[in-house]
């Protein structure tokens, strides 16, 4: 005979936090942690990377301990190849060394590989400490700075090893923008250009007409201060209304993986030679051609898209060095894939995602189907 005993655990939990938009924006933050935004911390650990480190790390670190709070930093070499389970772990075992402990709070400064790799470690420090997000890329404000979605990669599939972990705040530093790589800049354009075909019709509108005012037709950076807010903003809208929706990506948040099922498989493959954003923008031309092929958008419609990540001066063709086979077997990994049947969520025009008759936003694609699209982008 057995018996059991019932563990009842129902509770609300308000995950709630502010994004604030600004420039240089260190003062914000410090008078925030003065003011008992995160309490119950008495050491702050910041997690940078090799490039932010001297530009924003270290002066942020300066900049706490003169206002009499115990930090430390914490960098690692910069770059997608490093976000890992390996250098998490050694930032584990360095803020041990360091005698942190479940009184802590993390502090990502930098990009989204920062965001993505600090965030997990704080999701598992102590069995999770508190952690803001100070975001110093286009990339990190447009994909990092809402949802809570924390990970690293491994030799076989990117992301697909982390927690949900919501930030206490974000900060996003425009100013920090000016110190970007072009290349850099125009990854993040790829995930902006990417909210406006999932979600706004009326911002999709307004890149076509206003990207050269952030970027110009040379590549160089104009950056337009009013152009440059309105896209932060537009971000951080469009990416909440759909996360306040599905926090835990159970439907609805899978349509923020626009262009991602192709465009992480390519990224890995080209052994992260591509910035994160140059392979969503591929990725994006190849749901496009899918869908025009199914019916869920025009033509004209595809080439509006392919147009605007040219204009932002994204790649649009498959690289050379990768063939179609190992496109293919890469998008296996992929963590929408159920049953070993790729799944792929669909524009539904420009501006609204594809619904289908069963309330799901992905659906099954046949290999023969995506590798005749593949086939198709070679012979362009």
């Amino acid at each position: 005979m057995s018996r059991s005993f019932q563990v009842v655990l129902k509770k609300v939990v308000d995950h709630s936090y502010a994004i604030e938009i600004g420039e240089r924006l260190f003062d914000s933050l410090i008078e925030d942690l003065q003011q008992g935004l995160v309490p119950n911390v008495s050491k702050y650990a910041i997690i940078t990377d090799s490039t932010v480190e001297p530009l924003y790390g270290r002066p942020l670190l300066e900049r706490l301990r003169l206002n009499g709070l115990e930090a430390d930093l914490f960098s690692f070499p910069a770059g997608e190849t490093s976000k890992t389970r390996e250098t998490k772990a050694l930032l584990e075992d360095q803020l041990l060394q360091r005698a942190y402990g479940r009184d802590s709070c993390i502090i990502a400064v930098g990009g989204g590989a920062v965001t993505d790799l600090a965030g997990f470690l704080a999701g598992t420090f102590g069995r999770g400490v508190p952690s803001l997000n100070y975001a110093t890329t286009l990339l990190a404000a447009a994909d990092a700075s809402v949802g809570g979605k924390t990970g690293v990669n491994t030799p076989v599939a990117t992301n697909l090893i982390g927690v949900f972990h919501q930030p206490r705040k974000v900060y996003i530093d425009l100013a920090a923008w000016r110190t970007l790589p072009a290349r850099e800049f125009r990854s993040g354009l790829a995930e902006t250009i990417k909210h406006a075909c999932l979600g706004d019709a009326g911002f999709f509108s307004d890149l076509e007409e206003n990207l050269g005012k952030v970027i110009s037709d040379r590549g160089q950076l104009v950056l337009d201060a009013g152009v440059c807010e309105r896209i932060a903003l537009a971000n951080c809208r469009i990416k909440y209304e759909v996360v306040e929706q599905d926090e835990h990506e159970s439907n609805l948040r899978q349509i923020l993986n626009l262009g991602h099922t192709a465009g992480r498989a390519l990224e890995a493959v080209s052994g992260y030679t591509l910035l994160h954003g140059e392979a969503v923008a591929v990725g994006l031309v190849i749901q496009a051609k899918l869908g025009v092929k199914r019916g869920y958008m025009t033509e004209e419609q595809a080439e509006r898209v392919i147009a605007l990540l040219k204009k932002a001066g994204l790649p649009t063709d498959i690289p050379d060095q990768v063939s179609n086979r190992q496109l293919m077997d890469k998008m296996y990994t992929d963590k929408k894939v159920r049953s070993g049947r790729i799944r792929f969520v669909f524009q539904d025009g420009i501006g609204a995602m594809k619904r289908f008759a069963d309330g799901s936003y992905s659906v099954p694609v046949e290999e023969a189907e995506v590798m005749e699209v593949l086939e198709e982008m070679r012979q362009l």
